[in-house]
This record gives C-alpha cells, structure tokens and sequence, in this order.
C-alpha cells in the first residue's frame, strides 16, 4: 500500500480551512498533516510537516500566498502548492502560476473536484479550476510576464552587481536558486545580459533610493 497524500491546508478562515479537511479526510489516500492560518506558519513548520501538497489561500493577514509560495517552492521544490480563492479573474490565475503554483481551484468547488486537484497536481500535472483556462487565453495573447516580488528582489540585488553567491548568501537561499530564478528574469524581460538586467531596473525604478548610480 502506498503512503497517503500528505495535504495541508493554510486559510484564515476556519470554516474553509475545517470544511476542507473534513471533506478530504474521507479519502483512504489522503492524511491532513496541518489547517494553519497565514503563510509564515506554512514556511515555519514545512519541513517538520513534509506536505506533498499544500492548498494555499490567496489573501491572508500576515504572510500571502504568493509570497509563501515563492518561499516554500525554494526550500522544498517538490512541493505542490495549490491557490485555494474565491476570485476567478484572469490577473489572479495567472499571477498565482507565474509564482510556481501548480493548480488554481475556486473554493466554491464541488468535492469532488477538490480531491481531482490534489491527484493531478501530485501527477505532476498543472490544475485549473472549470473555465479557467477559457479566462486565461486573452490575458495571455501579447502580455508580458510579471516579475515576482522575490524577482523584483533578486533583479535589486543582481542590479547592484552583487554576485550570485553573494545575493544567495543575503536572501539565505541556494546559489542554483539564485541562478533559476536570474534565467527566470532574463526570459520575462527579454534580457540576455547583467548588464541589460541593471540598464532595466535603473530605468525602471528598481535601484531608486539605495545608493547606486547609473
């Protein structure tokens, strides 16, 4: 017998978070390791919880979901996040994947269609909620890709010409971390060059306000 999915579910709002547990306790192949309410509990107790899949609300006091995202899909790339929303809009869908999210599923959902989110995602396959893809076909026809905070963060350090050693060592991350999430940027922005990605956040604000000069 294989080991049960391991699932948690990070909601500030009880009910959400203790009707979902409740719902996906009836499953044999799935254990609720954790209901926990903001992003930073999440990221404190990751690796002594281990989730293969975490259901991540959106908006949360404290901590976000994007950000958490960002930051747990560093520690533990394995993981499987899935957004948990009641916004089905095109902007938060594609926000939510382009911050590593595997899936996006409206909490309005039938159960059944929770519990089908969980296994594709653990297949290693990308869920989106019923018509999300439809939402999400003019958002993308000729639009750029956002930065992330956390590559807006990156780009900062990268802008100041620190290395990525350096920029690893101060945002306590790894260096192959860095360099993913530098090939990242440069995709994004059509950058191919440090030089271009410096060019880009002094005209773009980036580097205002900490010291450096153009």
């Amino acid at each position: 017998m294989t080991d049960p999915i391991r699932v948690a579910i990070v909601d500030d709002h009880p009910m959400v978070a203790e009707g979902i547990e409740a719902i996906l306790e009836g499953y044999d192949d799935i254990a609720v390791v954790a209901t926990l309410s903001d992003g930073q509990q999440m990221i404190d107790r990751l690796e002594a919880l281990s989730p293969d899949v975490i259901l991540m609300d959106l908006n949360m006091p404290g901590l976000g979901g994007l950000s958490a995202t960002e930051i747990i899909l560093e520690r533990r790339p394995d993981t499987r996040v899935l957004i948990l929303s009641m916004h089905d809009s095109p902007e938060y869908i594609s926000t939510a994947l382009s911050h590593g999210a595997m899936g996006y599923v409206l909490k309005d959902v039938p159960t059944e269609e929770i519990k089908r989110a969980v296994d594709m995602v653990m297949a290693g396959q990308r869920y989106l909620c019923t018509g999300a893809e439809g939402a999400l076909a003019p958002a993308r026809a000729g639009a750029r890709e956002q930065l992330t905070n956390r590559e807006q963060t990156i780009l900062l350090q990268l802008a100041q010409g620190k290395s990525n050693r350096e920029v690893g060592l101060a945002l306590d991350i790894s260096v192959r971390t860095v360099e993913t999430h530098r090939k990242n940027i440069k995709r994004k922005l059509g950058i191919s060059s440090t030089a271009g990605l410096t060019r880009y956040a002094l005209e773009h604000g980036v580097l205002q306000g900490t010291g450096v000069k153009g």
